[in-house]
């Protein structure tokens, strides 16, 4: 039976399927699905262009239609991303003979600093996570899960992803596996220590066979969105502020190590960043500090 599907969603089934096998999270997957770039190319009462129809004119007319749907300039630079690895694969396949994404500009991200709570906020939060006051049915791991994002500065996929068999529970070293099937050893500090050894000791798998160290409650690995949503609910009951997310603690952890005298290449090891210059956002959040003790403090800054 012939495919009804046209030749540019077979190929952005592949594309996906393909990052599927390169073991990339639930939250890459979304991300990159390409659903919104086939859409705007289909219609009813007409057939969607072949791969090799789509050149450079079309592509920024979709960047423009992204643009009237006022999504911020991060959301579309993501988008693009996406679509040149989909036109990345059709490449190599054979199905088009050249890549007409690459000749898009990529719009501009505003440099933003990201917003850090200081290390007392932080662990004013993580302690009264760990003082159950709210009467949720998993305390344990649910400290667990902020002990590692704010202990370890891992990416909500990669806590979501670790297995028993990555704790070296006598040397308090986790083994983490990052984008791009990277791997890296990251330490684990005394309370971290004692909240993993407390949770293990009332982890209840569905089955004997579940190596995920995270669990929800049928007893099977806890996703990434389950995690966002334990984090965000914390966040909202106990601080009063919805917007902290998983990634707020990995910012915070980076930043407070930083502000504490860290090596910045240190740093780049344990985020498992690709390039220093990710890595180097953090310094601007120490420098915006840095002023704003300046201009509570010193003299000169006093009007």
């Amino acid at each position: 039976m012939p495919d009804a599907r046209s030749p540019l969603r077979i190929a952005a089934d592949r594309f996906l399927g393909e990052l599927a096998r390169e073991n990339a999270s639930p939250h890459t997957l979304r991300n990159y699905s390409s659903d919104q770039f086939i859409d705007y190319f289909s219609s009813p009462d007409a057939t969607p262009p072949a791969p090799a129809g789509i050149g450079v004119l079309q592509l920024r007319e979709w960047l423009g239609f992204l643009f009237d749907q006022r999504l911020s300039a991060v959301t579309i630079r993501r988008k693009l991303a996406a679509v040149r690895s989909l036109f990345k694969l059709m490449l190599r396949e054979g199905t088009i003979s050249m890549n007409p994404a690459r000749l898009v500009r990529t719009p501009k991200a505003p440099k933003r600093v990201p917003a850090v709570p200081s290390a007392e906020q932080t662990n004013t939060l993580v302690d009264a996570v760990g003082a159950d006051t709210l009467d949720r049915p998993h305390p344990a791991r649910d400290l667990l899960i902020f002990e590692l994002l704010y202990g370890c500065g891992l990416r909500i996929s990669e806590l979501a992803g670790l297995n028993l068999e990555d704790l070296d529970r006598s040397e308090r070293w986790i083994r983490v596996r990052g984008k791009g099937r990277k791997e890296r050893q990251v330490p684990y500090g005394s309370k971290a220590a004692v909240a993993l050894e407390s949770y293990l000791a009332l982890r209840a798998p569905a089955q004997a066979s579940e190596r995920a160290v995270l669990i929800n409650h049928r007893g099977k690995r806890l996703s990434d969105r389950g995690a966002r949503g334990i984090v965000k609910f914390y966040a909202r009951m106990i601080s009063g502020d919805a917007s902290l997310h998983p990634h707020t603690l990995r910012h915070a952890y980076a930043t407070h190590l930083l502000s504490d005298g860290a090596d910045l290449r240190a740093i780049q090891e344990l985020l498992g960043h690709a390039r220093l210059s990710t890595t180097q956002k953090y310094t601007q959040v120490s420098l915006t500090d840095l002023m704003a003790v300046y201009d509570r403090a010193h003299p000169k800054a006093r009007k």
